[in-house]
């Protein structure tokens, strides 16, 4: 739940009630009526209006920045690998920089069935 005050851009109008889609707003109040589909009054200083809006149909705009920069970054970086000729970098950037997880070995594979035993008995007399 967004707090008073924020600002937020209109990102959609899922209910078709002309929302200015992309212009900014203010959270003026929460809608806490439970039988009713909106979650937030909001203003919109350049339509000089109010709206009621679900949440659906807003985001903050910390948020919408930070997807565009990351977005910006992974095409900047597309084009270095590009242009470099870095295959494995372009690769790792087109494939969502899917790591490949290391197990760690904990020891017991490289034992002999000696030091195994040996082992389990010193944990079984602790």
């Amino acid at each position: 739940m967004h707090k008073l005050g924020q600002k937020i851009v209109i990102v959609s109008d899922l209910f078709e009630q002309s929302l200015p889609v992309g212009e900014y707003g203010y959270i003026i109040a929460y809608d806490r009526n439970a039988d009713n589909a909106f979650d937030y009054v909001i203003r919109v200083p350049k339509a000089n209006r109010n709206f009621y809006v679900p949440s659906a149909d807003i985001e903050l705009e910390e948020v919408l920045i930070q997807i565009e920069a990351e977005r910006v970054e992974r095409e900047a970086l597309i084009d270095f690998a590009l242009a470099t000729h870095n295959e494995e970098l372009f690769l790792r950037i087109m494939n969502g920089d899917e790591e490949e997880i290391v197990e760690e070995d904990n020891g017991i594979e490289g034992q002999t069935q000696e030091d195994f035993i040996r082992q389990v008995h010193l944990k079984a007399w602790i």
